[in-house]
């Protein structure tokens, strides 16, 4: 009897961490996701597989790409910043363009 408990206690702890862990949670919301589908999908084990990867956590390199994305829209604002300053600070140099022609 003592080790029917002991089996039943693991199996609890169990239970609890996947609770805490929030895998439950995401199993049942993809599940109820599978029964709600009105066509169901030739493979279920597809669904779930393609359901549950979409909220793990992002490639590394992903993450890595999406950083350096951010990173050269922030040095493209500030060539395009640049670039601004020295069209004005050019203009001031260049004659305007109706004297140009007049010459």
């Amino acid at each position: 009897m003592a080790h029917y408990k002991a089996a039943d206690s693991k199996r609890e702890q169990f239970r609890r961490y996947l609770e805490k862990s929030g895998v439950l949670d995401t199993l049942t919301k993809v599940l109820v996701a599978l029964y709600e589908e009105p066509e169901k999908p030739n493979s279920a084990l597809d669904f779930l597989k393609q359901h549950l990867g979409a909220s793990t956590p992002e490639n590394p390199e992903i993450e890595a790409l999406r950083l350096e994305v951010t990173e050269m829209k922030e040095k493209y604002e500030a060539v395009l910043e640049e670039n601004k300053k020295l069209k004005t600070k050019l203009a001031q140099y260049e004659p305007p363009q109706d004297e140009k022609l007049g010459e």
